[in-house]
């Protein structure tokens, strides 16, 4: 894989977008991206099963969103849109995907090229402030702001600070009627192991601070986004996967757990 631009920019550095694209299963990734990512995986096996399950979720939520009339989609933290993202499950919405990382920006402009319903722009989505009134925003959109926001697979990366003041901003800026899906990687208050530590301190090395919540600090969090009547459920049960689909072993010694949720305004 070569830069769109012709040269190897950020390569030399495991990236979360592309380290997240290969666990995916895709190819826009580099060989120190493949390392971190296999090195990652022996320390918490169950890595891989737990982001497709994130990926599948997305792709659920946003079929569901799609049949309740939704055609207007925001997603933060977008990493790489490539393994059916929004656009390839809702080919016909208007998609605007959002990221900082100037590397995962310049090859995903080159993916999406030629897409007129499709927009990414590089800014901080800890900053809503930085791009919710941003003219690309208002040219694919209009002045509609009943949409689906995406937050799918981004709230390790948040602070409860950040966490809260993303989620507040985003609902005063949203019409009533919007939705938003996310999910929320959980784990047992005080539980740790060396391996999942490890884990840990390599998306530290990445730049990128990882971060687990309990449930109830999630359901907390969210606030004053209200979850719609399907609740916070694990993904085992939005997906309709077997119940013993995750096993002890893939909690790793932490009570690991992944919810989603349809957050509502």
């Amino acid at each position: 894989m070569s830069h769109p631009m012709g040269s190897p920019v950020g390569t030399d550095q495991p990236n979360a977008a592309r380290v997240y694209d290969y666990v995916l299963g895709g190819t826009h990734n580099f060989e120190v991206d493949r390392q971190a990512a296999e090195f990652m995986i022996s320390l918490v096996p169950s890595t891989r099963k737990w982001v497709r399950m994130l990926r599948a979720f997305l792709q659920e939520a946003v079929r569901l969103l799609v049949e309740e009339g939704f055609d207007r989609f925001l997603d933060l933290g977008s990493g790489l849109p490539t393994q059916d993202h929004i656009h390839a499950v809702a080919p016909h919405a208007r998609v605007i995907y959002i990221d900082i990382d100037p590397v995962a920006v310049a090859y995903s402009r080159e993916l999406l090229a030629g897409n007129p319903n499709v927009r990414y722009l590089q800014a901080d989505m800890k900053r809503p402030e930085t791009f919710l009134n941003a003219p690309e925003i208002r040219e694919l959109f209009g002045d509609e702001r009943r949409v689906a926001i995406g937050f799918n697979a981004v709230s390790p990366f948040f602070t409860p600070e950040e966490m809260r003041h993303v989620m507040q901003a985003l609902y005063d800026w949203a019409a009533p009627g919007s939705k938003m899906f996310a999910t929320f990687e959980t784990k047992a208050a005080g539980k740790m192991t060396p391996r999942m530590a490890q884990f840990l301190a390599m998306f530290e090395q990445m730049g990128q601070p990882f971060y687990f919540y309990t449930l109830e600090e999630c359901q907390e969090l969210v606030r004053p986004w209200r979850p719609d009547h399907r609740g916070f459920r694990p993904l085992v049960e939005w997906l309709g996967l077997p119940p013993d689909y995750i096993t002890e072993e893939d909690r790793e010694g932490v009570d690991l757990e992944f919810y989603g949720v349809i957050l509502e305004k």
